[in-house]
């Protein structure tokens, strides 16, 4: 995966996951892979970027809302998130957006 993702000319959807993190470590950088892994290889996905500071900013990129749907229905996924809800988030918000426009060089 390279650092910006090389998305498709727009429409597509962008799933938009900002967090917090608590101090707990265990295991998270392995299901952070897993889930990567996973993802890239759902129908419909086109490419992540990621960055944390502070905040975490994982934006996933997809060609439409059903393949979002399918993402989050994926068990191990499901699995994955409670998980980050028990243990690795101390916070955090998921925003769906449809990317009408982009441009860059």
């Amino acid at each position: 995966m390279t650092l910006i993702a090389n998305t498709p000319k727009p429409p597509y959807y962008a799933v938009i996951f900002t967090s917090l993190r608590t101090e707990e470590e265990s295991g998270y950088g392995q299901m952070a892979d897993r889930m990567l892994e996973l993802a890239s290889k759902q129908t419909g996905f086109l490419g992540v970027e990621s960055a944390r500071e502070e905040v975490g900013i994982t934006v996933s990129y997809w060609s439409d809302l059903e393949s979002i749907k399918q993402w989050k229905a994926n068990v191990e996924h499901q699995k994955a998130q409670k998980l980050g809800h028990e243990k690795w988030y101390s916070s955090f918000k998921t925003r769906i957006s449809k990317v009408e426009r982009d441009y860059g060089i």
